[in-house]
């Protein structure tokens, strides 16, 4: 699975890191991601995503199912065997 959120599509960002001589090198700046096993109601199944913490917030206040159905994300596809 790559460095990406399943439902909003948080990637890492490439940034400077500037030091005290204020010289300049790259740094990567990544989201902070989890991989959770989430109940899916619908499905009557767990499915397992990789989601930024922001979007996990997110489920728990309106459910998985509408979260995914917002987001255009086929749960389907995350289904654990």
């Amino acid at each position: 699975m790559s460095r990406k959120c399943v439902f909003t599509g948080k990637r890492p960002n490439v940034a400077n890191k500037v030091s005290h001589s204020n010289r300049k090198t790259k740094k990567r700046q990544f989201p902070n991601l989890q991989t959770k096993r989430l109940w899916w109601t619908e499905g009557n199944t767990f499915v397992r995503v990789k989601a930024s913490t922001r979007a996990l917030r997110t489920i728990n206040l309106h459910g998985l199912h509408a979260f995914a159905v917002e987001h255009g994300v086929n749960l389907a596809d995350f289904v654990c065997e």
